[in-house]
């Protein structure tokens, strides 16, 4: 398969979710994206600001969560939070949406939700990826909602928030890259650990992954292709 550097540091969303990360953290990991030049650091949303900053002047997006993990928030409490992300310079935007309501059969409930927050985002011109949390879904209702965020226009079809009882699948990949539109791309999100990983799903039409071992990922990608390897640590970026 041929690829070049860039095209794998620009699938990857550079994850900074985790709640114990401590503020040291986030800065480093917003230095290591940099360093890597990746499509986009996923933050925690009190973060984005800074985040934002200084990402700025960069190819790197800032990109924060919306009703995140479980998606039971209010609409009202997610277009909320999608207005206050944008004010603090976010891009993209990863929102869940409401897994009970998926449950329940309330697709009216479910689109009116996104719809929401694409229309906060797109207002602005920023992008909006739908996390569907497949793990705790059959397939029928993963297709109703690939069909829902095609009505949408939605940016992003995503597997998962990374924080459920399961991550991407191939077998999901392609479910959803068959189902959404081709106005939409499919994020793969938990379980994208490795390079070898990576090119699998990008040869089933995914165009971004959530990560958090980047540096594994595209050092890997660096020694295959004779590149320096990069390593970043909280004093700062070296390559050898």
């Amino acid at each position: 398969m041929n690829y070049s550097y860039e095209d794998m540091a620009k699938m990857i969303d550079h994850s900074l979710l985790n709640p114990t990360l401590n503020t040291d953290d986030l800065q480093t990991g917003i230095q290591l994206a940099l360093a890597y030049d990746v499509a986009s650091v996923c933050i925690l949303p009190y973060y984005m600001k800074e985040c934002a900053n200084l990402l700025s002047g960069s190819t790197v997006k800032a990109s924060t969560t919306i009703g995140f993990p479980h998606g039971g928030h209010t609409t009202a409490i997610k277009r909320a939070e999608a207005e206050q992300a944008i004010t603090d310079g976010c891009e993209e935007l990863d929102m869940v949406v409401n897994i009970s309501k998926v449950l329940s059969g309330d697709w009216d409930y479910v689109k009116q939700d996104i719809a929401a927050v694409i229309e906060v985002a797109h207002a602005a011109g920023q992008k909006v990826k739908v996390i569907f949390e497949n793990c705790y879904l059959d397939d029928t209702q993963k297709i109703r909602l690939c069909e829902i965020c095609t009505e949408l226009n939605a940016d992003w079809v995503k597997t998962s928030t990374g924080y459920g009882s399961g991550g991407a699948t191939h077998e999901d990949l392609k479910l959803m890259r068959k189902h959404a539109g081709p106005n939409v791309q499919v994020k793969a999100a938990g379980g994208v650990r490795d390079l070898d990983s990576l090119l699998a799903v990008r040869e089933l039409g995914v165009t971004r992954c959530g990560a958090s071992r980047t540096s594994d990922i595209l050092n890997e990608a660096r020694t295959r292709l004779g590149l320096p390897v990069i390593e970043v640590t909280s004093t700062g970026t070296s390559s050898y």
